[in-house]
This record gives structure tokens, C-alpha cells and sequence, in this order.
């Protein structure tokens, strides 16, 4: 044996071995967060940079194939459609603009930030051009149908928010226009109920929906930022409103979750424990948390549903890390998008102090399972198409997954940009 091994193999004592294990140890937890945090950023990069490349900004029209970078450049009778979906104006693609201001602000990479300010000018150039040409074609199917038809909280919500983000950086008269009939709509036109909750008149009149609790909150809790100044508190008190409501309505006690709806005229929620959904409503509650006045009066009572509600996801988490389509069937297919949702809802707060740092684990599993999903050209698996409510649990179970869906790219990069800071 080697005498240098041969001495410490002597002299090998309890406090020795005790010190070693310790040692061990710190180094452990110096340098495998280190390591995972490259190997996260990383992945996040390819997946922005997917979004780059994929993000071209460019119109193609339907009768002869050709391409045009604008509008204006378009012949008359072309029929015009933007070539990637990354650039129309719908609500997954506020989550996105402001999922890459994130990323850009905590890697210094003024590319990711650059995109969502070309993003949100992109849509106000061009969008004049489609809404004078509509002739009454389904609007979440038409181009920019969404920016100029304001019926529904995910019209503007989502991407109203990410318009309020842009404007601080690039200030726009026209961004404010939009923002103050944004404000308007939700205020004062969007259905409620009697006591101020949010609803939408389908698919039964007056159905509450957990996914727009974050359809309007990053936009009612950001509003005040850029208009007069006395709508913060407003803006402020709803968003605080519709928290407490949507629990009232939506949270079940035994199960800790949020059914995806409720239908006001029996008074009954609907049949589904729907991952994404719950997503939304966590991430809705992050958002509120994060713009509140340390002061405010109701501060704790949101703090507390917030947390009831996370104690409430995280038994649901299965052994790779990830969530399910229907959080409590374990046979329904784990799902990219709520896991990234509730992933960066529970490091986001632990991370600003919301969640106790022994939630950290659950987070950080949650990542390790959504970087399965992340394929090694930056193309996301796993996560589930639009889906509207449903009385059968069935047509949650068979929803598609398509590669890249756009439904949950923004909230991949959300996470992963906020596991790299937890990382830190």
C-alpha cells in the first residue's frame, strides 16, 4: 500500500472520518448547485435561441408562398398570415415576451430583451392591416384578431402585461393607448360575477375559469406602473379580489387543488383537477406577491392561500419530477407546462422569500424533470395543447402534446430562469 495511505489508513479515528464526511459535504453542495446551474442555463439558451431563430418576424401569404417582413410590402390581394406563431398577439406569447425579458435581465443578454421589444412593435406595425381586412372569421383563429377584438380577459391580459413591461423600456404613446383600453375593458366591460369575480360567458353562461386568474392579474397588478397613478390601488385591490374569490370558488380542501372551472348557474365546479390550470392560478398569485407594497392590508391573507395552495400541489409531484396532465390521476401522461409553472412559482417564492427554503427541493426536482423534456436542439416535449373546459375527464386525458406547443415555452424559459438565480 502507498505510505502516505498506509499512515492515514492508521490513523483512521471517528472525529477523522467525521471531518472527512463534513467535508465532503460542503464541497458537495458548493459545486453540484454550480454545475447544475450550467447545465441549466445551458438549456435555457438553446431553448431561447430556438426562439430566436424560429421568431423570424416574417409574414407568409396563403395563395402564393412568398415572404414579406411587413404589411406595407404586401400586395392587395395577398392573404397574409404571420409565419411563426411566436409573433402573432395571443396570450402565450405575453407569457413568452416577458419570460425573455427575465432571461435577458438575469444573463445579461440584451438579445433575449431585444426580441420581446421587436415582439410587441412587430404586433402594433402591422396589426392595422388584418383588422381591416376582417370579415368576421373566428378570432382566435385570425391573425391579430385578438388585438383589436377585446372581448375576453385573454385578449389582453397576458399580453397587455408584457405591453406594460415593453413600455417602461420603450416608451410609446401608442402602447399607453393600448394599456389605458386594456385597463378599461377589464374594469369596467369584462363579465363578473355579483361580488367582482371574473368569468366568461362560455361555454355556459358566466363560467368561472382557474386559468384567467392569470389572464388578468400580471395586468391589473402592473397597470398603475404606467397609468394614472390611482389605478394602482385599483388594480391592486382586484387582482387582491380575484385571488381570494377563485380560491372561494375553485380551491377543494381535501384535494389542495383548484378544479379547472366552475359553473355559476349550478353553482357546481367542473369534473377536473387540470394541471396547467392550476399553473396558472399559482403563477397568477406569484405575480400579485411580487408587486405588493410591503404594507398591504391584505398581504398575509394572500401569503396564506398561496401557501395553502402550494402545500396542496406538491404531494402530487411523481418520483421523475413532473406533474400530471390531471394532477391527481398518476395514469393521465406527465405534463412539460404545469411542471414548469409550478416550478417556477415555488422558487420564484422561495427565492423572494414566500416559501420557506425547504421548499427549494421540489423546485429543483421539478427542473430535473422538466430538462427531460428539453430535446438537445432546444425543442420542448410534453406539453399539452389549448384546452378548454370539459365535463369528461376523458377529453383531459387525450389531449395532444405537439412538439413545441407554444402553450408552455414562455413558462419552460420562466423556470429556468428563475432556478439558475435559485442556484445562485
Amino acid at each position: 500500500m502507498n505510505k502516505r495511505l498506509n499512515i492515514l489508513f492508521l490513523n483512521w479515528q471517528p472525529p477523522f472520518l467525521l471531518g472527512i464526511v463534513i467535508a465532503y459535504f460542503a464541497i458537495s453542495v458548493r459545486f453540484l448547485p454550480a454545475a447544475e446551474k450550467v447545465d441549466s442555463e445551458k438549456a435555457i439558451r438553446k431553448l431561447a435561441d430556438k426562439v430566436l431563430k424560429d421568431a423570424n418576424f416574417n409574414f407568409i401569404d396563403q395563395e402564393s408562398g412568398k415572404r414579406y417582413s411587413s404589411t406595407a410590402d404586401a400586395p392587395p390581394e395577398a392573404r397574409l398570415v404571420p409565419e411563426s406563431r411566436y409573433n402573432d398577439w395571443r396570450y402565450w406569447n405575453g407569457v413568452l415576451n416577458i419570460a425573455m425579458l427575465r432571461l435577458g435581465e438575469v444573463l445579461k443578454e440584451p438579445t433575449y430583451t431585444e426580441f420581446a421589444v421587436r415582439n410587441v412593435a412587430f404586433s402594433f406595425d402591422n396589426y392595422a392591416y388584418f383588422e381591416k381586412r376582417y370579415a368576421n372569421e373566428n378570432k382566435w383563429e385570425y391573425p391579430f384578431g385578438q388585438f383589436f377584438i377585446m372581448e375576453e380577459l385573454d385578449d389582453c391580459g397576458a399580453m397587455g402585461a408584457s405591453v406594460i413591461e415593453i413600455m417602461r423600456l420603450d416608451p410609446q404613446e401608442r402602447y399607453l393607448k393600448y394599456i389605458d383600453r386594456a385597463a378599461t375593458h377589464i374594469l369596467t366591460r369584462q363579465s363578473r360575477l355579483e361580488d367582482g369575480t371574473l368569468v366568461r360567458t362560455f361555454p355556459r353562461k358566466y363560467t368561472l375559469w382557474a386559468d384567467d386568474l392569470y389572464m388578468a392579474n400580471p395586468f391589473l397588478c402592473r397597470m398603475g406602473k404606467v397609468t394614472e397613478r390611482s389605478w394602482q390601488t385599483v388594480g391592486i385591490d382586484d387582482a387582491t379580489r380575484q385571488v381570494i374569490n377563485f380560491h372561494k370558488y375553485l380551491f377543494d380542501q381535501e384535494m389542495g387543488l383548484m378544479y379547472h372551472n366552475w359553473y355559476s348557474d349550478t353553482g357546481k365546479p367542473g369534473v377536473a383537477f387540470w394541471g396547467r390550470a392550476n399553473g396558472w392560478a399559482v403563477l397568477a398569485q406569484v405575480e400579485l406577491l411580487d408587486q405588493l407594497p410591503a404594507d398591504y392590508p391584505k398581504r398575509d391573507t394572500l401569503l396564506a392561500l398561496f401557501r395553502r395552495h402550494i402545500d396542496g400541489i406538491v404531494p402530487y409531484q411523481d418520483s421523475t419530477g413532473l406533474w400530471h396532465q390531471l394532477l391527481d390521476k398518476p395514469d393521465s401522461f406527465p405534463e412539460t407546462s404545469c411542471t414548469a409553472m409550478f416550478t417556477y412559482a415555488i422558487a420564484r417564492a422561495v427565492n423572494q422569500g414566500y416559501l420557506e427554503s425547504r421548499y427549494k427541493s421540489f423546485a429543483l426536482k421539478g427542473w430535473q424533470g422538466v430538462l427531460t423534456k428539453i430535446r438537445p436542439d432546444g425543442q420542448v416535449e410534453g406539453i399539452c395543447t389549448g384546452t378548454s373546459t370539459s365535463d369528461d375527464l376523458n377529453d383531459y386525458y387525450t389531449r395532444p402534446t405537439a412538439l413545441n406547443d407554444v402553450h408552455g415555452i414562455g413558462t419552460v424559459l420562466m423556470a429556468g430562469t428563475e432556478i439558475i438565480q435559485l442556484l445562485e
